[in-house]
C-alpha cells in the first residue's frame, strides 16, 4: 500500500475523552511533541509543548482554564491565541506581543481530536462521517511504521469485502473505521471509530483491543527484525533568548482591525455594555488593565478598557459610560452605534499591567472605573489568587456588569451611597497599613484616585504598591512654554514651540511614535529623558517617577530647562 507522511493531511492526535477538565495531555504528530488541552470555555487548543523561555514541556503545565501557565518559571500562555500573558520575572510589565508559542490547527470531531503539521490545510470529514453516531475506541500505541500499521490493518478484512481505503492514512472495515496517527517513523497509534455507539460498551471495547492488541504484538515482532528508520526532523522556529526583554511593538497610529457589534445592552443605569467580536478567528492577546482604541464613525479616537477575564479571545466587552456633557465620543457609541455594525479598533495596549506575585491584592473602583478592575479579578480568579475588589457606586442601578461581579469567587464589595466625606475613611479602612508584597490597584474618577493615592501613603504604602488608571487628565495643560529636544538615538535636534506637544513636532518630523490618549492618562507615549528637567502635567507617573526625571509624557509634559534629551 504506497504512502508518504504528510504535512498536509490531518489525523487524529488524541480522544475527546483524553481532555478532561483543567488536564493537559502530550500529544504526537510526525516527529513533533504537542500540549493539547481544553480551556473552560470548551476550545481545545493543540501547540508546540514548550515554553519559549526555557523549552520546558507545557504539557507538565497548568491548566487553569483560560491560561496555560508553565510549571518552569510560571509564564503564563492564553486560551486561543498562545500569546503571553504574563512573566513573573518582569510582574510590573505587561509581555510583548510578539510572544507567541507556535500554534497548529485543531478541530473536535467524531469523538476524536484532529490536527495538521499545515495550518493551511480546510478539515476535509473522511466519506461516510456525517452519517454516524460515532464512537471511538480505545487507543493501541504500536512501535512500527505507519505504513507498515496500515497494510496491516487492510489485512485484518475478509477475502469477500477488502478495506475500503480512506484519504489520509485511514480505512474502513465493516463496522469499524481505522485511522493511523503517524507519531514519527517508527511509531504509531492506531485509533478506530464504530459508525454506532454499541449496546455493551465495555464489551465492544474489550474485543476490539483484544484484537488490536495481537495486531501490535505481531507487528512490532515484524520491526525489531527491520533496520530502523530515520526518525523525522520537524523543522521548528528558532526562539530567542532574550524574549522576556524585547520592547513592544510600535503600532503606528491608525493601523486597526475591523470588529463586528455583537451585542449592545444597558448593563447599569448609566452605562452601556459592547461586545466586540472578531469577524474572522479570534481577536489578539491581552492582559488584564488593558485597553482599546475604538474608532468612532464621527472620526474621534477613544479609549475603552476590556473586562474580559483570561483566554476569551472571540469578542472583547467594553463599558462606555453615558456623560452628558461629552464631546462626541461616548455619546456617538450610545446614541448612533447598534449590534451589527462595524467598528474599526486598536491591537490592545497595557499601561495597567497587573501583578500576580502579591500575597494581598486590593481593587478599588469608582464609576466606570470597574471596567479594567473586573478584567483583573477574572484573572486572579482563574488562577485561584487571592483578593478583594471594592466598588464604590452611587446608587444600586449604578453597578455595572452585576452578573460579572456575582460568578466572581473573591472578596467582592459594593458600596453603594457612601457620603463623600466618608469615602476616605472607608478607603483607609480597606486598605489598612501595607505589608510587603501587597498591591493596590484603583481606577475611576479623579478625586477618588487622587484620595485612594494620599490615603495609601499615610497608611505606609510605597509608590510601587499603589497602581492607578485616570480615564482622563483633569488639568489645565500649560504649553506656553518654548524649548529644544535632542533626540539621541535618532541623531536629530529639533525645536518645540509654545502651543505645541512633543509627540505633535517629532511627527512632524516624520517620526513614527506610539500614543493612544493624548492628553498624559494612557502611558502609551512614555519616553525615557536622559537629560534636562522635565515639567510634569500627566497623570500616569506617580509621585516617584516624576522626582526621577528619567522618563516623561511626550503628549503633555514640557521643559522647565532649555533643553531636553529624550531617549528617541
Amino acid at each position: 500500500m504506497p504512502l508518504s507522511l504528510s504535512d498536509s493531511t490531518w489525523y487524529p492526535i488524541a480522544s475527546a475523552e483524553d481532555l478532561p477538565l483543567r488536564h493537559v495531555y502530550q500529544g504526537q504528530l510526525l516527529g513533533r511533541e504537542l500540549a493539547v488541552w481544553r480551556a473552560d470555555d470548551g476550545n481545545v487548543n493543540v501547540w508546540e509543548n514548550r515554553c519559549l523561555h526555557r523549552g520546558v514541556r507545557l504539557s507538565i503545565g497548568i491548566n487553569e482554564g483560560g491560561e496555560l501557565k508553565c510549571q518552569y518559571h510560571g509564564w503564563r500562555y492564553a486560551n486561543r491565541s498562545a500569546g503571553c500573558t504574563y512573566i513573573p520575572a518582569h510582574p510590573a510589565d505587561a509581555p510583548s506581543r510578539r510572544i507567541e508559542n507556535k500554534t497548529y490547527p485543531v478541530r473536535e470531531a467524531y469523538g476524536l481530536i484532529w490536527s495538521a503539521a499545515n495550518s493551511d490545510l480546510p478539515f476535509a470529514p473522511f466519506p461516510g462521517a456525517e452519517s454516524g453516531d460515532w464512537f471511538a475506541l480505545r487507543p493501541m500505541p504500536v512501535n512500527a511504521e505507519p505504513a507498515d500499521v496500515l497494510t496491516a490493518l487492510a489485512g485484518l478484512a475478509p477475502d469477500d469485502q477488502p478495506a475500503d481505503v480512506l484519504p489520509g492514512m485511514g480505512l474502513r472495515l465493516g463496522e469499524v473505521t481505522y485511522f493511523v496517527q503517524p507519531v514519527d517513523a517508527n511509531r504509531s497509534v492506531i485509533r478506530g471509530l464504530l459508525a454506532k455507539r454499541p449496546e455493551n460498551e465495555a464489551a465492544a471495547l474489550r474485543a476490539h483491543n483484544e484484537t488490536l492488541t495481537r495486531l501490535r504484538d505481531r507487528l512490532e515482532r515484524a520491526a525489531a527484525r527491520k533496520p530502523a528508520p530515520a526518525a523525522l526532523q520537524p523543522t521548528f522556529d528558532k526562539v530567542s533568548v532574550e524574549l522576556s526583554t524585547m520592547p513592544d511593538i510600535v503600532i503606528p497610529r491608525g493601523n486597526t482591525m475591523p470588529v463586528v457589534v455583537k451585542r449592545k445592552w444597558q448593563t447599569a443605569d448609566g452605562v452601556v455594555g459592547f461586545e466586540l467580536a472578531a469577524r474572522d478567528g479570534h481577536l489578539p492577546t491581552f492582559q488584564p488593565g488593558a485597553h482599546i482604541d475604538v474608532h468612532l464613525p464621527n472620526g474621534l479616537i477613544r479609549q475603552y478598557s476590556i473586562t474580559n477575564g483570561p483566554g476569551e479571545l472571540m469578542s472583547y466587552v467594553i463599558g462606555v459610560k453615558q456623560e452628558s456633557a461629552s464631546k462626541g465620543g461616548s455619546k456617538v457609541l450610545v446614541d448612533t452605534v447598534r449590534e451589527g455594525d462595524v467598528l474599526a479598533i486598536s491591537e490592545p495596549r497595557n499601561n495597567f499591567p497587573l501583578r500576580r506575585d502579591a500575597t494581598r491584592t486590593v481593587l478599588i473602583a469608582g464609576g466606570i472605573g470597574i471596567t479594567p478592575l473586573l478584567s483583573m479579578a477574572r484573572f486572579l480568579d482563574k488562577s485561584a489568587l487571592p483578593y478583594e475588589l471594592h466598588y464604590f457606586t452611587r446608587a444600586g442601578e449604578q453597578v455595572a456588569f452585576r452578573d460579572e461581579l456575582g460568578a466572581l469567587h473573591g472578596k467582592v464589595f459594593i458600596h453603594t451611597g457612601v457620603p463623600r466625606s466618608e469615602i476616605a475613611t472607608s478607603i483607609a479602612t480597606t486598605l489598612g497599613d501595607w505589608s510587603r508584597a501587597q498591591h493596590v490597584y484603583v481606577c475611576g474618577p479623579s478625586a477618588m484616585l487622587e484620595t485612594v493615592r494620599v490615603t495609601a501613603a499615610a497608611q505606609g504604602w510605597p509608590d510601587e504598591a499603589i497602581h492607578f488608571e485616570y480615564f482622563k487628565n483633569d488639568k489645565v495643560i500649560d504649553d506656553s512654554t518654548a524649548f529644544d529636544i535632542e533626540l539621541a538615538r535618532s541623531a536629530m535636534t529639533l525645536h518645540v514651540p509654545s502651543g505645541k506637544t512633543i509627540l505633535e513636532v517629532m511627527r512632524d518630523a516624520g517620526l513614527t511614535v506610539p500614543s493612544s490618549c493624548e492628553q498624559g492618562a494612557c502611558g502609551t507615549c512614555l519616553t525615557g529623558v536622559m537629560e534636562g528637567e522635565v515639567d510634569h502635567q500627566d497623570v500616569y507617573l506617580n509621585d516617584s517617577e516624576k522626582q526621577s526625571n528619567t522618563c516623561m509624557m511626550t503628549c503633555v509634559s514640557r521643559a522647565k530647562s532649555a533643553r531636553l534629551v529624550l531617549d528617541i
